[in-house]
């Protein structure tokens, strides 16, 4: 049902219900789409708060997470693609305006769905890409590292700010950031807060491609679409399991695997005679 939803108009929003949104289309902060054609098989997520910059507010992470779940069960999702419709920014990390009048028992709770949100895009079971075409800072950033690959416009600025606001790295970055960069840089780069452009975090491996930005401001758009497209031939997950799993039928009644596990048990080298 989503995929035919998908086609039939380019964007698909998606509302949380009970909530009030600030979106372009149709009151949603969070739109998806399926491409057709020769890009069939990659799914766009549109993150579209344009009074906020993108800012994680409680609408916004209601709507991703609810987006991740439906596409989540949906197989033809053959690569996720994250990408803005907010010119220059990527996300500008957490909604400190919304978050200055939660209770701090609130602010726990709230954290606490953030780092679910990002564990959601981390486990999601095809590849995804982000598409930086400007600012991602704090929990923006922290979204991009939850993703397999990232690509930025070489003008982007990213960071993991949140030291600057007395707040510290909440949603995964501490444990992303160093897998990603090593210990050592990454620890100085969350102590400080420091803001690197697209080029400095590709040279020190942050992004796996920067690109010059375009008069569209979509640079960054397009070629992790690219990217995507040079994965779409791959085996998806599905498949690989289920050709594993008849190439292990297979090798259960051959007497190598019978032999292999004597020789275990035994204590001896395998005479494997292939068959």
């Amino acid at each position: 049902m989503l995929r035919v939803l998908c086609l039939l108009r380019p964007w698909r929003p998606l509302r949380a219900r009970g909530c009030a949104s600030d979106g372009a289309v149709g009151g949603s902060e969070i739109q998806v789409r399926a491409l057709a054609g020769p890009d069939q098989g990659i799914t766009e997520i549109l993150m579209n708060r344009p009074s906020a910059r993108n800012a994680l507010g409680n609408v916004f992470v209601s709507e991703l997470l609810e987006s991740l779940a439906q596409l989540r069960e949906d197989w033809q999702v053959r690569v996720l693609l994250f990408r803005s419709g907010v010119k220059g920014v990527f996300c500008a990390g957490a909604d400190l305006k919304e978050r200055e009048q939660m209770s701090e028992a609130e602010v726990g709770v709230f954290v606490q769905r953030l780092r679910g949100l990002m564990n959601d895009i981390a486990a999601f079971p095809a590849p995804t890409i982000a598409a930086m075409d400007g600012f991602a800072l704090g929990g923006g950033l922290e979204l991009a590292l939850a993703c397999d690959l990232r690509v930025a416009a070489s003008s982007a600025i990213m960071g993991l700010i949140e030291t600057t606001r007395g707040l510290l790295p909440g949603a995964g970055g501490t444990q992303r950031l160093p897998r990603c960069l090593g210990v050592a840089l990454a620890k100085e780069l969350i102590f400080t807060g420091r803001r690197l452009s697209g080029t400095e975090a590709h040279a020190l491996g942050l992004v796996n491609h920067a690109v010059a930005q375009n008069e569209e401001g979509d640079a960054a758009y397009q070629r992790a679409r690219a990217l995507a497209q040079e994965i779409l031939p791959q085996v998806d997950i599905a498949s690989g399991m289920a050709i594993e799993g008849m190439c292990y039928a297979q090798n259960i009644p051959t007497r190598d695997r019978l032999e292999g596990m004597a020789a275990f048990r035994e204590k001896r080298p395998p005479k494997f005679v292939g068959k």
